[in-house]
Protein backbone atom coordinates (compact mmCIF):
# COMPACT_ATOMS: atom_id res chain seq x y z
CA UNK A 1 0.00 0.00 0.00
CA UNK A 2 1.05 3.96 -0.67
CA UNK A 3 -0.10 6.68 0.84
CA UNK A 4 0.64 9.97 -1.07
CA UNK A 5 -0.46 13.69 -1.06
CA UNK A 6 -0.77 13.96 2.84
CA UNK A 7 0.64 16.07 5.07
CA UNK A 8 3.06 13.60 7.01
CA UNK A 9 4.02 13.90 10.26
CA UNK A 10 6.99 11.24 11.02
CA UNK A 11 7.29 12.50 15.00
CA UNK A 12 10.81 11.20 14.80
CA UNK A 13 12.49 14.43 12.62
CA UNK A 14 10.89 15.32 9.31
CA UNK A 15 7.14 16.28 8.21
CA UNK A 16 6.56 16.32 4.39
CA UNK A 17 3.85 18.70 3.81
CA UNK A 18 3.42 16.46 0.73
CA UNK A 19 4.69 12.93 1.39
CA UNK A 20 4.15 9.51 0.89
CA UNK A 21 4.49 6.40 2.91
CA UNK A 22 4.82 3.04 1.15
CA UNK A 23 4.28 -0.44 3.08
CA UNK A 24 5.13 -3.72 2.07
CA UNK A 25 3.51 -6.41 4.30
CA UNK A 26 3.41 -5.65 7.89
CA UNK A 27 6.51 -3.02 7.53
CA UNK A 28 7.14 0.64 6.32
CA UNK A 29 10.08 0.79 3.24
CA UNK A 30 9.62 3.95 2.84
CA UNK A 31 8.50 7.46 3.69
CA UNK A 32 9.85 11.24 2.20
CA UNK A 33 8.20 13.97 0.33
CA UNK A 34 6.04 14.06 -2.88
CA UNK A 35 4.73 11.24 -4.64
CA UNK A 36 6.33 7.57 -3.94
CA UNK A 37 8.83 6.72 -6.99
CA UNK A 38 7.12 3.28 -7.82
CA UNK A 39 3.59 2.57 -7.45
CA UNK A 40 4.06 -0.70 -9.15
CA UNK A 41 2.11 -4.16 -7.63
CA UNK A 42 0.50 -1.06 -4.92
CA UNK A 43 -2.37 0.34 -3.93
CA UNK A 44 -2.71 4.00 -3.98
CA UNK A 45 -4.63 5.88 -1.49
CA UNK A 46 -5.03 9.14 -1.86
CA UNK A 47 -4.37 11.57 1.38
CA UNK A 48 -4.60 14.79 -0.02
CA UNK A 49 -6.53 17.08 2.46
CA UNK A 50 -5.53 14.49 5.20
CA UNK A 51 -2.76 14.22 8.27
CA UNK A 52 -0.82 10.68 8.44
CA UNK A 53 0.74 10.34 11.54
CA UNK A 54 1.88 6.86 13.32
CA UNK A 55 -0.78 4.98 15.41
CA UNK A 56 -1.14 6.11 18.44
CA UNK A 57 -0.43 4.00 21.97
CA UNK A 58 -1.96 3.67 24.81
CA UNK A 59 -0.18 2.30 27.75
CA UNK A 60 -3.37 2.16 30.67
CA UNK A 61 -6.84 1.13 30.58
CA UNK A 62 -9.28 -0.72 32.41
CA UNK A 63 -11.15 -1.87 29.28
CA UNK A 64 -13.60 -4.11 31.35
CA UNK A 65 -15.04 -0.97 32.71
CA UNK A 66 -16.18 0.23 29.57
CA UNK A 67 -19.86 -1.69 30.93
CA UNK A 68 -19.68 -0.17 34.04
CA UNK A 69 -19.31 3.62 32.78
CA UNK A 70 -21.20 7.04 33.89
CA UNK A 71 -21.64 5.59 38.19
CA UNK A 72 -19.78 7.98 40.82
CA UNK A 73 -19.50 10.42 38.57
CA UNK A 74 -18.82 13.16 41.18
CA UNK A 75 -16.72 11.16 43.05
CA UNK A 76 -12.89 10.89 44.52
CA UNK A 77 -10.47 7.90 44.00
CA UNK A 78 -11.45 6.22 46.83
CA UNK A 79 -15.12 7.14 46.49
CA UNK A 80 -15.14 5.89 43.04
CA UNK A 81 -13.50 2.69 43.69
CA UNK A 82 -15.89 2.17 47.11
CA UNK A 83 -19.07 2.60 44.34
CA UNK A 84 -17.77 0.41 41.80
CA UNK A 85 -16.12 -2.46 43.21
CA UNK A 86 -19.24 -4.27 44.05
CA UNK A 87 -19.98 -4.15 40.58
CA UNK A 88 -17.03 -5.20 38.99
CA UNK A 89 -17.46 -8.08 41.30
CA UNK A 90 -20.38 -9.17 39.18
CA UNK A 91 -17.72 -9.34 35.89
CA UNK A 92 -17.34 -12.67 34.02
CA UNK A 93 -15.68 -13.77 30.85
CA UNK A 94 -18.78 -12.14 28.64
CA UNK A 95 -18.69 -9.55 30.19
CA UNK A 96 -14.97 -8.20 29.74
CA UNK A 97 -15.24 -9.55 26.34
CA UNK A 98 -17.99 -6.93 25.92
CA UNK A 99 -16.69 -4.11 27.46
CA UNK A 100 -13.14 -5.01 26.35
CA UNK A 101 -14.46 -4.84 22.81
CA UNK A 102 -16.26 -1.53 22.79
CA UNK A 103 -13.16 0.38 24.14
CA UNK A 104 -11.34 -1.58 22.02
CA UNK A 105 -13.30 -0.20 18.84
CA UNK A 106 -13.40 3.37 20.57
CA UNK A 107 -9.99 3.51 20.84
CA UNK A 108 -9.70 2.40 16.77
CA UNK A 109 -11.90 5.30 15.80
CA UNK A 110 -9.50 7.86 17.63
CA UNK A 111 -6.13 6.30 16.23
CA UNK A 112 -5.08 3.97 18.74
CA UNK A 113 -3.29 0.64 16.86
CA UNK A 114 -1.95 -0.43 20.18
CA UNK A 115 -3.29 -0.48 23.74
CA UNK A 116 -2.23 -1.35 27.01
CA UNK A 117 -4.46 -2.58 29.82
CA UNK A 118 -4.46 -3.54 33.23
CA UNK A 119 -6.84 -6.04 34.31
CA UNK A 120 -6.88 -6.58 37.68
CA UNK A 121 -10.67 -8.03 38.48
CA UNK A 122 -10.44 -12.12 38.97
CA UNK A 123 -13.90 -12.83 40.15
CA UNK A 124 -13.82 -16.58 41.60
CA UNK A 125 -16.64 -17.59 39.22
CA UNK A 126 -16.19 -15.61 36.32
CA UNK A 127 -14.06 -17.69 34.39
CA UNK A 128 -10.83 -17.05 32.04
CA UNK A 129 -11.59 -13.29 31.82
CA UNK A 130 -7.70 -12.56 31.04
CA UNK A 131 -8.52 -14.76 28.05
CA UNK A 132 -11.77 -12.78 27.30
CA UNK A 133 -10.26 -9.44 26.49
CA UNK A 134 -7.33 -10.70 24.73
CA UNK A 135 -10.12 -12.62 22.28
CA UNK A 136 -11.27 -9.09 22.10
CA UNK A 137 -8.25 -7.07 21.23
CA UNK A 138 -7.77 -9.94 17.93
CA UNK A 139 -11.27 -9.48 16.96
CA UNK A 140 -10.73 -5.91 16.77
CA UNK A 141 -7.31 -6.11 15.54
CA UNK A 142 -5.04 -4.12 17.40
CA UNK A 143 -1.89 -4.59 18.74
CA UNK A 144 -2.41 -5.47 22.67
CA UNK A 145 -0.71 -5.72 25.89
CA UNK A 146 -2.51 -7.29 28.16
CA UNK A 147 -1.07 -7.50 32.09
CA UNK A 148 -2.10 -9.61 34.21
CA UNK A 149 -2.97 -7.49 37.17
CA UNK A 150 -3.62 -8.45 40.56
CA UNK A 151 -5.37 -7.67 44.41
CA UNK A 152 -4.28 -9.81 47.54
CA UNK A 153 -5.08 -6.76 50.02
CA UNK A 154 -8.69 -7.12 51.16
CA UNK A 155 -10.45 -4.68 53.70
CA UNK A 156 -10.00 -6.54 56.80
CA UNK A 157 -5.83 -6.55 55.88
CA UNK A 158 -6.17 -3.29 55.96
CA UNK A 159 -6.64 -2.31 52.09
CA UNK A 160 -9.07 -1.19 50.25
CA UNK A 161 -11.10 -3.74 47.87
CA UNK A 162 -13.66 -5.95 49.33
CA UNK A 163 -12.65 -8.90 50.30
CA UNK A 164 -14.48 -10.82 47.73
CA UNK A 165 -12.77 -9.52 45.10
CA UNK A 166 -8.59 -10.38 46.27
CA UNK A 167 -7.06 -13.56 45.52
CA UNK A 168 -4.34 -15.70 46.90
CA UNK A 169 -0.52 -15.00 46.71
CA UNK A 170 0.11 -18.19 45.34
CA UNK A 171 -2.76 -18.62 42.72
CA UNK A 172 -1.67 -14.90 41.45
CA UNK A 173 1.88 -15.79 41.19
CA UNK A 174 0.88 -19.28 39.25
CA UNK A 175 -1.51 -17.49 37.33
CA UNK A 176 0.68 -15.03 36.02
CA UNK A 177 3.40 -17.20 34.77
CA UNK A 178 0.70 -19.33 33.46
CA UNK A 179 -0.27 -16.17 31.50
CA UNK A 180 3.42 -15.41 30.22
CA UNK A 181 3.88 -18.84 29.02
CA UNK A 182 0.25 -19.06 26.78
CA UNK A 183 0.45 -15.55 25.36
CA UNK A 184 3.77 -13.88 25.54
CA UNK A 185 5.51 -12.88 22.46
CA UNK A 186 8.75 -11.08 23.02
CA UNK A 187 8.89 -11.04 18.69
CA UNK A 188 9.43 -7.18 17.14
CA UNK A 189 6.48 -7.52 15.31
CA UNK A 190 4.29 -9.18 18.09
CA UNK A 191 0.70 -8.44 18.33
CA UNK A 192 0.25 -9.62 22.07
CA UNK A 193 2.49 -9.34 24.86
CA UNK A 194 2.08 -9.72 28.69
CA UNK A 195 3.18 -8.02 31.56
CA UNK A 196 2.35 -7.97 35.72
CA UNK A 197 0.58 -5.87 37.03
CA UNK A 198 -0.14 -5.67 40.87
CA UNK A 199 -2.88 -2.79 41.20
CA UNK A 200 -1.64 -0.55 43.51
CA UNK A 201 -0.14 0.25 47.20
CA UNK A 202 -3.44 -0.25 48.65
CA UNK A 203 -4.48 -3.19 47.29
CA UNK A 204 -1.35 -5.14 47.13
CA UNK A 205 1.12 -6.68 50.06
CA UNK A 206 5.01 -5.57 49.42
CA UNK A 207 5.76 -9.57 49.43
CA UNK A 208 3.22 -9.98 46.08
CA UNK A 209 4.78 -6.37 44.72
CA UNK A 210 8.52 -8.25 45.41
CA UNK A 211 7.37 -11.48 44.14
CA UNK A 212 6.20 -10.38 40.94
CA UNK A 213 9.01 -8.04 40.11
CA UNK A 214 11.31 -11.47 40.66
CA UNK A 215 8.90 -13.17 38.64
CA UNK A 216 8.67 -10.85 35.72
CA UNK A 217 12.53 -10.21 35.32
CA UNK A 218 13.08 -13.88 35.20
CA UNK A 219 11.05 -14.63 32.36
CA UNK A 220 11.63 -11.12 30.48
CA UNK A 221 8.46 -9.04 30.49
CA UNK A 222 7.29 -5.87 32.08
CA UNK A 223 5.63 -4.60 35.07
CA UNK A 224 2.97 -1.89 36.02
CA UNK A 225 0.93 -1.11 38.77
CA UNK A 226 -0.92 2.66 39.73
CA UNK A 227 1.37 5.11 41.81
CA UNK A 228 1.44 8.08 43.39
CA UNK A 229 -2.11 8.96 41.71
CA UNK A 230 -3.79 11.15 44.56
CA UNK A 231 -2.98 12.44 47.90
CA UNK A 232 -4.71 10.09 49.76
CA UNK A 233 -3.09 7.52 48.25
CA UNK A 234 -0.07 9.47 49.49
CA UNK A 235 -1.41 9.12 53.23
CA UNK A 236 -2.12 6.00 53.45
CA UNK A 237 1.28 4.69 52.25
CA UNK A 238 2.61 7.15 54.91
CA UNK A 239 0.28 6.21 57.73
CA UNK A 240 1.18 2.31 56.71
CA UNK A 241 4.42 2.13 55.50
CA UNK A 242 6.66 5.43 57.07
CA UNK A 243 7.11 6.40 53.61
CA UNK A 244 5.44 8.03 50.45
CA UNK A 245 4.76 5.63 47.58
CA UNK A 246 7.64 5.74 45.28
CA UNK A 247 9.98 5.16 48.26
CA UNK A 248 7.62 1.87 49.37
CA UNK A 249 7.76 0.68 45.94
CA UNK A 250 11.64 1.66 44.95
CA UNK A 251 12.65 -0.36 48.06
CA UNK A 252 10.68 -3.32 46.39
CA UNK A 253 12.13 -2.94 43.25
CA UNK A 254 10.02 -1.56 41.28
CA UNK A 255 11.75 0.85 39.26
CA UNK A 256 13.86 1.03 36.06
CA UNK A 257 13.51 0.72 32.64
CA UNK A 258 10.94 -2.53 32.98
CA UNK A 259 9.12 -0.42 35.02
CA UNK A 260 6.00 1.58 33.82
CA UNK A 261 3.49 3.90 36.36
CA UNK A 262 -0.20 5.01 36.18
CA UNK A 263 -0.92 8.34 36.94
CA UNK A 264 2.34 9.42 38.75
CA UNK A 265 1.22 12.77 39.80
CA UNK A 266 2.04 13.59 43.36
CA UNK A 267 5.63 13.69 42.85
CA UNK A 268 7.88 15.91 44.56
CA UNK A 269 11.04 17.08 43.17
CA UNK A 270 13.60 14.71 44.29
CA UNK A 271 11.75 12.05 43.20
CA UNK A 272 10.76 13.20 39.79
CA UNK A 273 14.62 13.35 39.45
CA UNK A 274 14.59 9.57 40.77
CA UNK A 275 12.18 8.27 38.55
CA UNK A 276 14.32 10.16 35.25
CA UNK A 277 17.82 9.08 36.57
CA UNK A 278 16.22 5.51 36.40
CA UNK A 279 14.60 5.74 33.24
CA UNK A 280 11.24 4.73 34.69
CA UNK A 281 7.58 4.82 32.53
CA UNK A 282 4.81 6.84 33.16
CA UNK A 283 1.27 6.43 32.12
CA UNK A 284 -0.13 10.37 32.18
CA UNK A 285 -3.88 9.95 32.02
CA UNK A 286 -5.16 13.23 32.03
CA UNK A 287 -9.02 13.32 31.41
CA UNK A 288 -9.31 10.34 34.70
CA UNK A 289 -7.22 12.23 36.81
CA UNK A 290 -9.35 16.02 35.95
CA UNK A 291 -12.07 13.76 36.48
CA UNK A 292 -11.50 12.33 39.88
CA UNK A 293 -9.89 15.03 40.73
CA UNK A 294 -6.78 13.63 41.04
CA UNK A 295 -4.79 16.66 39.90
CA UNK A 296 -2.33 17.33 36.66
CA UNK A 297 0.83 15.33 36.71
CA UNK A 298 4.29 17.19 35.98
CA UNK A 299 4.45 16.06 32.39
CA UNK A 300 7.46 18.52 31.45
CA UNK A 301 9.51 17.94 34.37
CA UNK A 302 9.25 14.15 34.25
CA UNK A 303 10.16 14.51 30.49
CA UNK A 304 13.12 16.61 31.39
CA UNK A 305 14.41 14.36 34.05
CA UNK A 306 14.54 11.50 31.73
CA UNK A 307 11.24 9.69 32.16
CA UNK A 308 9.58 8.08 29.80
CA UNK A 309 6.05 9.09 29.08
CA UNK A 310 3.33 8.40 26.95
CA UNK A 311 -0.80 8.77 27.20
CA UNK A 312 -3.08 6.55 28.98
CA UNK A 313 -6.76 7.19 28.55
CA UNK A 314 -7.28 5.05 32.09
CA UNK A 315 -10.40 2.89 33.05
CA UNK A 316 -13.40 3.28 31.07
CA UNK A 317 -15.06 3.94 34.42
CA UNK A 318 -13.23 7.07 35.30
CA UNK A 319 -12.85 8.58 31.57
CA UNK A 320 -16.26 7.79 29.59
CA UNK A 321 -14.95 9.14 25.73
CA UNK A 322 -12.42 6.63 25.86
CA UNK A 323 -10.61 8.56 23.45
CA UNK A 324 -6.66 8.61 22.65
CA UNK A 325 -6.42 11.76 20.59
CA UNK A 326 -8.74 13.48 23.56
CA UNK A 327 -5.80 12.83 26.21
CA UNK A 328 -3.23 14.16 23.55
CA UNK A 329 -5.22 17.29 23.79
CA UNK A 330 -5.48 17.45 27.43
CA UNK A 331 -2.11 16.73 28.28
CA UNK A 332 -1.20 20.05 26.17
CA UNK A 333 -4.32 21.99 27.87
CA UNK A 334 -3.33 21.09 31.32
CA UNK A 335 0.63 20.80 31.31
CA UNK A 336 -0.61 24.78 29.95
CA UNK A 337 -2.80 25.53 32.22
CA UNK A 338 0.06 24.66 35.52
CA UNK A 339 2.87 25.93 33.90
CA UNK A 340 2.56 28.08 30.68
CA UNK A 341 1.92 28.02 27.46
CA UNK A 342 5.10 25.99 26.18
CA UNK A 343 4.82 23.54 29.19
CA UNK A 344 4.05 21.39 26.31
CA UNK A 345 4.09 22.15 22.31
CA UNK A 346 1.17 20.27 19.99
CA UNK A 347 4.05 18.11 18.89
CA UNK A 348 4.97 17.29 22.07
CA UNK A 349 0.95 15.78 22.86
CA UNK A 350 1.59 13.78 19.90
CA UNK A 351 4.77 12.55 20.92
CA UNK A 352 3.38 11.72 23.98
CA UNK A 353 0.90 9.34 21.77
CA UNK A 354 3.17 8.14 19.78
CA UNK A 355 6.77 7.60 20.01
CA UNK A 356 6.53 8.42 24.00
CA UNK A 357 3.68 4.97 24.71
CA UNK A 358 6.27 3.15 22.50
CA UNK A 359 9.36 3.98 24.48
CA UNK A 360 7.45 3.22 27.48
CA UNK A 361 6.01 0.01 26.33
CA UNK A 362 9.46 -1.21 25.25
CA UNK A 363 8.27 -1.09 21.69
CA UNK A 364 10.34 2.39 19.94
CA UNK A 365 12.30 0.28 18.23
CA UNK A 366 9.22 -0.77 15.85
CA UNK A 367 6.42 1.40 17.04
CA UNK A 368 5.41 5.48 17.65
CA UNK A 369 7.19 7.05 13.88
CA UNK A 370 7.27 6.68 10.32
CA UNK A 371 9.98 5.34 9.58
CA UNK A 372 12.03 2.71 7.40
CA UNK A 373 12.01 -0.83 8.88
CA UNK A 374 8.98 0.06 11.07
CA UNK A 375 5.65 -1.43 11.48
CA UNK A 376 2.79 -0.44 9.84
CA UNK A 377 0.78 1.02 12.48
CA UNK A 378 -0.90 4.68 10.44
CA UNK A 379 -3.28 7.11 10.90
CA UNK A 380 -4.56 8.93 8.36
CA UNK A 381 -6.57 12.00 9.17
CA UNK A 382 -8.98 14.42 7.38
CA UNK A 383 -8.74 17.89 7.79
CA UNK A 384 -9.94 19.38 4.85
CA UNK A 385 -13.17 20.02 6.74
CA UNK A 386 -15.05 22.53 8.22
CA UNK A 387 -13.63 22.02 11.19
CA UNK A 388 -9.75 22.17 10.44
CA UNK A 389 -9.56 23.32 6.59
CA UNK A 390 -8.60 26.81 7.85
CA UNK A 391 -6.23 26.03 10.58
CA UNK A 392 -2.53 26.93 9.72
CA UNK A 393 -0.93 23.73 11.02
CA UNK A 394 -2.28 20.66 10.15
CA UNK A 395 -0.93 18.91 13.75
CA UNK A 396 -2.32 21.69 15.84
CA UNK A 397 -5.63 21.27 13.62
CA UNK A 398 -5.54 17.53 15.04
CA UNK A 399 -4.26 18.13 18.75
CA UNK A 400 -5.89 21.14 19.86
CA UNK A 401 -8.87 21.33 17.17
CA UNK A 402 -11.79 18.95 16.99
CA UNK A 403 -11.26 15.67 16.32
CA UNK A 404 -11.50 15.28 12.96
CA UNK A 405 -12.58 11.70 10.86
CA UNK A 406 -10.47 8.87 10.85
CA UNK A 407 -9.61 8.20 7.20
CA UNK A 408 -7.88 5.50 7.46
CA UNK A 409 -6.25 2.68 10.58
CA UNK A 410 -3.53 0.47 9.56
CA UNK A 411 -2.27 -1.92 12.29
CA UNK A 412 0.31 -4.16 11.00
CA UNK A 413 -0.47 -2.97 7.30
CA UNK A 414 -4.07 -4.25 7.78
CA UNK A 415 -7.55 -1.72 7.87
CA UNK A 416 -9.14 -1.79 10.73
CA UNK A 417 -11.17 2.07 10.24
CA UNK A 418 -12.11 2.98 6.82
CA UNK A 419 -13.76 6.36 6.66
CA UNK A 420 -14.77 6.02 9.81
CA UNK A 421 -15.76 3.25 10.25
CA UNK A 422 -14.35 -0.31 12.36
CA UNK A 423 -14.16 -2.48 9.83
CA UNK A 424 -13.16 -5.68 11.66
CA UNK A 425 -16.28 -5.54 13.70
CA UNK A 426 -19.61 -4.40 14.22
CA UNK A 427 -19.96 -1.79 16.51
CA UNK A 428 -23.76 -1.65 16.12
CA UNK A 429 -24.24 -4.70 17.68
CA UNK A 430 -21.75 -4.22 20.13
CA UNK A 431 -23.12 -1.45 21.35
CA UNK A 432 -26.33 -2.78 22.04
CA UNK A 433 -24.26 -6.08 23.55
CA UNK A 434 -22.36 -3.02 25.72
CA UNK A 435 -25.78 -1.94 27.28
CA UNK A 436 -27.29 -5.01 27.96
CA UNK A 437 -24.33 -6.08 30.32
CA UNK A 438 -24.10 -3.09 31.67
CA UNK A 439 -28.18 -2.96 32.69
CA UNK A 440 -27.03 -6.57 34.36
CA UNK A 441 -24.43 -6.02 36.21
CA UNK A 442 -26.70 -2.76 38.01
CA UNK A 443 -29.18 -5.54 38.27
CA UNK A 444 -27.60 -8.03 40.18
CA UNK A 445 -24.67 -5.74 42.33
Amino acid sequence: MIVEGAHVVTVSGAEHPDGHVVVEGNRIVAVGPGPAPDRAGHTVVDGRGCLLTPGFVNTHQHLYQWVTRGLAVDATLFEWLTALYPVWAGIDEDAVRTGASGALAQLALTGCTTAADHHYVFPREGGDVLAAEIDAAAAVGLRFHATRGSMDLGRSDGGLPPDHVVEDRERILLASEAAIDRWHDPSSDAMLRIALAPCSPFSVTGELMAASAELARRRGVLLHTHLAETRDEDDFCRERFGCSPLDYVEGLGWTGEDVWFAHGIHFDDTEVKRIGATRTGVAHCPSSNARLGAGVARTRDLRDAGARVGLGVDGAASNEAGSLLEEARHAVLFARAVGGPTALTVRDGLTLATLGGATVLGRAADLGSLEPGKLADLALWRIDGLAHADVADPVAALVLGTPPPLELLLVDGRPVVERGRVVTVDTDTIARDCAAVHRTLLETR
